[in-house]
């Protein structure tokens, strides 16, 4: 994979003031690492996306800083939820001599059978897997062919999954990662929402007869929402009788 660059700058405003920076367009991040004492640092946010957006987390960035430069990962990218504005990033130093653990993405190659024959869908149960290797060697994704995958219940685990030269997988061989599931048709889809909708009338005229009881007999007036009936409210105190 093609090593992206960034440039970065020393950064002395944290805390609530990073906002008037984000509004600048500069993002707010850190430098950390083995042998690297952790610093404060800002880039534009727009070349941030820009390398971000190829490279993710698992790709190696060569980060100028200080007058040098260091390999590093891009680690606990902070969004925001409605905006989606990017808020924080982390700059993890790697020794590119030493292997490290990542968690990589797993894509799925082609279509199963059973869903080109109408008999299953595909079910994807892992979206990440952890696997170890130098830093040089993470791939961006693993890629597994499902096209094989023909009749129901059919899976493919972690233990089965080929890796590159220089990958150790660390994730439990057992785990399921893809599998073919019952085909749910239209008939039973429309057949379990009609059961579903008799439960719900059926609880509510439960509900109901059992909320005639609580009716207030006639002549009573039911108390407001809110206010509490007699036998409910704070009972007075008793006044001490004559002589204690």
């Amino acid at each position: 994979m093609k090593r992206e660059n960034l440039k970065v700058e020393k950064r002395t405003i944290s805390g609530k003031q990073v906002r008037k920076l984000r509004r600048d367009g500069i993002l707010p991040g850190n430098i950390y690492g083995k042998d690297i004492k952790s610093q404060m640092v800002q880039l534009p946010v727009k070349e941030f996306k820009k390398v971000f957006n190829e490279v993710h987390e698992t790709g190696l960035v060569d980060l100028a800083f200080d007058g040098q430069t260091i390999p590093v990962l891009i680690h606990n990218v902070q969004i925001e939820p409605k905006s989606r504005d990017t808020l924080h990033a982390d700059f993890f130093k790697v020794n590119l001599k030493e292997k490290i653990v990542a968690k990589i993405p797993v894509v799925a190659v082609g279509e199963p059978q059973a869903v080109t024959n109408k008999i299953g869908l595909l079910l994807h149960l892992i979206n990440e897997l952890e696997i170890e290797a130098l830093p040089t060697d993470l791939p961006e994704k693993i890629e597994v062919n499902v096209e094989s995958l023909s009749e129901v219940d059919q899976s493919i685990l972690v233990s089965n999954i080929s890796l590159p030269t220089g990958v150790t997988m660390i994730t439990d061989g057992d785990q399921t990662v893809f599998k073919i599931g019952e085909l749910v048709t239209k008939e039973a889809e429309a057949e379990a929402a009609a059961e579903e909708a008799a439960a719900e009338v059926a609880a509510a005229e439960t509900a109901g007869e059992g909320a005639e009881g609580g009716e207030a007999k006639e002549g009573e007036e039911k108390p407001d929402e809110g206010e509490k009936t007699e036998e409910t409210s704070e009972k007075p105190k008793e006044e001490p009788s004559k002589g204690e």
